[in-house]
């Protein structure tokens, strides 16, 4: 008679096909032992070999979810503090911060505008994400002088992850790319999709009605950034684990930009 599981020690491979006997199920994987990525790192490639080593071959309908931090580092886009000359604006911020002034440089450089500057720099990007910094970042990169910035192009990024992913394993694969990002009025932060590809972003449900019969007027679910969330829940900040395998989750394939999960100006009722 077999022995029903009552550890971590079961192979991934099991869970994986357990996921794949029921559509009630939405199961999430982490994929391990990914090597430190580098400039040009063929992002695809390893993660599909680490995902195959680990016994999480992809199937058609997953969804990869993956840190920004690991697709700025293949793009390139870590800069050394070192060859950045601050001016003298970020120079007034930095000491009124306590900050590195360089660091601040980055900042402002990446920011269409600065939103508040008492305690923390909260800009809006050039891709108009409103966050701390800018998405400039030190953690997760070897010494002291170097930070990421973020992807220039996310949701460029994520067509080009799952069309590569494709290619390799000839199955539809959904990317999101994710990045940690504090929220007006609430404590704590969690993953949200910067960068999205062959999937809806949001699920508008206005129109349709509610179990009791009500109609809903208002409602449209940000799913790409609960996904972002969920997955973020694996990723940890110091597990070495920037990618994770969503499966379960049902939807029909669409070609939908993060970047429209942004609200427009027109409608921000906060500025």
């Amino acid at each position: 008679m077999k022995k029903p599981y009552r550890g971590s020690s079961r192979p991934r491979a099991a869970l994986s096909s357990d996921c794949e006997r029921t559509d009630e199920k939405l199961c999430l994987f982490r994929i391990p032992g990914l090597p430190e990525i580098r400039k040009g790192e063929d992002l695809a490639k390893s993660i599909v070999a680490a995902a195959r080593k680990a016994g999480l071959p992809f199937a058609a309908g997953d969804v990869l979810v993956v840190a920004q931090k690991i697709v700025s580092k293949a793009e390139g886009l870590l800069v050394s503090l070192g060859n950045v000359t601050p001016s003298a604006k970020a120079q007034a911020l930095a000491a009124q911060l306590k900050k590195d002034p360089r660091a601040i440089e980055l900042v402002l450089r990446e920011s269409r505008r600065i939103l508040r500057s008492d305690r923390v720099l909260i800009a809006e990007t050039h891709h108009g994400f409103v966050c701390a910094n800018a998405g400039v970042d030190h953690s997760n990169v070897p010494g002291d002088d170097l930070v990421t910035l973020l992807p220039r192009d996310p949701d460029g990024s994520a067509e080009k992850l799952a069309a590569a992913l494709r290619k390799i394993t000839g199955k539809r694969i959904a990317v999101i790319i994710t990045d940690t990002f504090g929220r007006p009025w609430r404590l704590g932060l969690t993953n949200v999709a910067i960068g999205a590809s062959g999937l809806p972003v949001l699920v508008d449900l206005r129109g349709t009605r509610d179990r009791d019969g009500k109609p809903l007027t208002a409602t449209v679910l940000a799913v790409a950034d609960e996904l972002a969330a969920a997955a973020g829940l694996l990723m940890g900040k110091a597990e070495g684990t920037p990618a994770v395998l969503i499966r379960g989750y049902r939807f029909k394939p669409a070609s939908e930009k993060a970047a429209g999960i942004v609200r427009p100006a027109s409608e921000d009722l906060f500025r």
